[in-house]
């Protein structure tokens, strides 16, 4: 299976500039020409014109948040199957900015989770612990409730996908004081949520890790045989930093 590295944009760029990054991964070779799968995930005012940019292999596109259903009274909400109608594949769910920033529960996350894959959509799903978490020993138990809750009611067909992406909140870039986690510890971690993967879903599925990810340090985790690709945020904007990873 080739590894994933997905580009989270974030909210960090204007319309034009969004378009404009779109070009520069388009007509980068070393972008172009990667052995690994690119899922680049703009803000939605961008989505469908970089979906159109971004339509050749070895690129995917997918957006960043999507609404617990596909129709109904959600104002200010977007439905998954319009992301998919625009020529989306992917979705985020459950980052951890959401989480935190605009109190995003499990419960909320699980029903995002089961619309999207009705519309045909691949949810890419967060989980990570706070320091508080990792300070007291307490990691795994937090991943396991935390990745429970958000797959509460998550039944895969044979042909539905499903990626997770492990990211520790404590490193994420955008976290006071955050630095990336030792490659060997990341992979531990990854082992440990595709076994509870498995067991909740009777399926394998990719685990990336995300977490302060650079051109630095992303040879390390891609080298692991538990990290099936990286969840990247503020390096995917700088297209140097991301043509060396891919």
């Amino acid at each position: 299976m080739k590894k994933i590295i997905v580009a989270n944009w974030k909210m960090k760029l204007s319309y034009l500039d969004s378009l404009a990054l779109a070009k520069k991964y388009q007509s980068s070779r070393q972008i172009r020409d990667s052995v690994r799968d690119i899922i680049v995930c703009p803000d939605f005012i961008s989505a469908s014109k970089v979906a159109e940019i971004l339509k050749q292999k070895p690129f995917s596109s997918g957006a960043q948040d999507c609404a617990m259903a596909a129709r109904g009274a959600y104002t200010g909400e977007v439905s998954p199957a319009d992301i998919k109608a625009i020529g989306m594949n992917y979705v985020i769910l459950g980052h951890s900015e959401r989480r935190d920033q605009l109190h995003e529960n499990s419960a909320l996350i699980a029903a995002k989770v089961k619309a999207a894959i009705s519309e045909g959509l691949v949810p890419i799903i967060c989980i990570g612990e706070k320091l508080i978490e990792k300070q007291s020993g307490e990691t795994r138990k937090y991943l396991r409730s935390e990745l429970k809750k958000s797959l509460a009611g998550v039944k895969l067909k044979p042909q539905d996908r499903l990626i997770i992406a492990y990211e520790p909140v404590w490193a994420i870039s955008s976290t006071r004081g955050a630095k990336s986690m030792d490659p060997e510890e990341a992979d531990a971690i990854q082992e440990f949520i595709k076994g509870l993967a498995v067991k909740i879903l009777k399926k394998k599925v990719p685990v990336l890790y995300g977490g302060s990810v650079s051109s630095d340090n992303a040879l390390a985790y891609l080298k692991m045989k538990n990290i099936d690709g990286l969840l990247v945020g503020a390096a995917s904007l700088d297209v140097a930093d991301f043509e060396k990873m891919c």
